[in-house]
C-alpha cells in the first residue's frame, strides 16, 4: 500500500482516513486515481456504505450517493447489523478494500456478478450467529465468517488448527486464489500446474478427511508454504497464491516509506523472466528485518514461514499467470 499525502496541505494520511488532520478537509479514497481526494471538489462523495461498512471510498457525486467499486461486490451481509457484527462487517470490509486496490495494482481482472452472473466475484460477508457459515470460495462467491473479526475467536482457531497466521485480509487472499485459479489456469497451463501442484481433480473430501486426521506429512516445509497447502493440490495454489499477495504487497508498502528500492513498488510492473527473482532478493532481507523487529518488542513473527526452491517455484508460475492477465 503506498504512501498517501493530502493534496491541500501535502498533510501524510493513511489509507482509512477521512478527513485530514492537517487542514481538516474531508477527504476519501479514488480507486481510479489511487489517492486520497478532498470530497468537496463537487465530483465525488462518500459511498453509500461509508457507515455501515466504515468505508472511505468516493463514487461520483452525480445523482444520489452509491456504492463503490469494494461495496458493489458485497453480496450478501447479515440482516441485523447491530452491536459486534457492525464492527465485525466493518472490519471484514476493511480488509476486502485493501485486497480490491492490490488487485487492481496487480492489474488482475476483477469482474463482477452483474457483467458475468455464472462466474463474476462476489462476497457473501455472514454471521455464524445467524446460520452455519463456511468460509471458502465457490464459483467466485467469495464467503467469510463474520466471527473471524473477532480476536479472541481467530485466535483460538489460529491454536488449535496450528496456523502461525490467521488474518482477516490472509482469508481474502486465500480465498480469491481460488478465484484465480478458475481464472488464470487455462487448458495451456494444467500439465505446468498438475507438475507442480499435483491433480486439481483429486478427491476434495478424502483429502480434507485425511489431512484432519492426519496431519500434515512430515517434512512438507521442504515442499509446500503452509501445512495446509499440502491438504489438497487447489489448497497449495491458494495457500500460494496468497502469499504472492502477501510478498507484492509488504514489498509495496516498504517502498512507499523507504525501506525497499522503488522498483519494488506494485505500479511499476515486472518485465522480463529475471522480474520474479528481483522480487525475491528484494523480499528476503525485508522480511527477515521485520521478523527481527517483531521479536524486539516481544511479538511474534509477522512473516513465520520458508520459502523453500519447490514453493517458489510455485509461486513463480502463479507471478507469470498474474504478469501475463494483467498485459491482456
Amino acid at each position: 500500500m503506498r504512501d498517501f499525502a493530502c493534496p491541500r496541505c501535502g498533510q501524510q494520511l493513511a489509507f482509512e482516513n477521512t478527513v485530514c488532520l492537517g487542514c481538516n478537509s474531508d477527504i476519501g479514497f479514488s480507486l481510479e486515481t489511487r489517492a486520497l481526494l478532498p470530497v468537496d471538489s463537487g465530483k465525488f462523495a462518500m459511498c453509500a456504505n461509508q457507515f455501515v461498512a466504515q468505508c472511505n471510498w468516493l463514487v461520483p457525486a452525480d445523482g444520489a450517493p452509491g456504492l463503490c467499486e469494494s461495496c458493489r461486490l458485497t453480496r450478501r451481509r447479515p440482516a441485523a447489523l447491530e452491536d459486534k457484527w457492525l464492527t465485525a462487517f466493518g472490519e471484514a470490509e476493511a480488509a476486502k478494500r485493501r485486497l480490491v486496490v492490490e488487485l487492481t495494482e496487480l492489474g488482475l481482472p476483477l469482474t463482477d456478478r452483474t457483467a458475468d452472473p455464472e462466474l463474476g466475484l462476489a462476497f457473501d460477508l455472514l454471521s455464524s450467529a445467524d446460520d452455519p457459515v463456511t468460509t471458502g470460495h465457490e464459483n467466485g462467491v467469495i464467503t467469510l465468517d463474520l466471527a473471524e473479526g473477532d480476536d479472541l475467536h481467530r485466535e483460538r482457531l489460529r491454536v488449535e488448527m496450528d496456523e502461525p497466521y490467521r488474518t482477516l485480509l490472509g482469508h481474502f487472499r486465500h480465498e480469491i486464489g481460488h478465484y484465480y485459479q478458475l481464472l488464470l489456469v487455462t487448458d495451456e497451463h494444467a500439465t505446468r500446474f498438475h507438475d507442480l501442484f499435483g491433480d486439481p481433480f483429486a478427491d476434495y473430501q478424502q483429502a480434507l478427511d485425511r489431512h484432519y486426521a492426519e496431519g500434515a506429512p512430515p517434512g512438507w516445509e521442504n515442499t509446500h508454504v503452509s501445512s495446509y497447502a499440502t491438504m489438497h493440490p487447489t489448497e497449495d495454489w491458494a495457500e500460494t497464491f496468497a502469499h504472492y499477495l502477501h510478498i507484492r504487497d509488504t514489498l509495496d508498502t516498504a517502498a512507499a516509506f523507504g525501506f525497499a528500492p522503488a522498483g519494488a513498488t506494485l505500479d511499476r510492473a515486472p518485465i522480463g523472466a529475471a522480474a520474479f527473482d528481483r522480487i525475491i532478493e528484494l523480499w528476503l532481507p525485508l522480511v527477515w528485518a521485520l521478523n527481527m523487529m517483531n521479536r524486539a518488542m516481544g511479538h511474534r513473527d509477522p512473516y513465520p514461514f520458508v520459502l523453500a526452491d519447490p514453493v517458489l517455484d510455485k509461486m513463480r508460475f502463479i507471478h507469470e499467470l498474474c504478469v501475463s492477465a494483467a498485459q491482456g
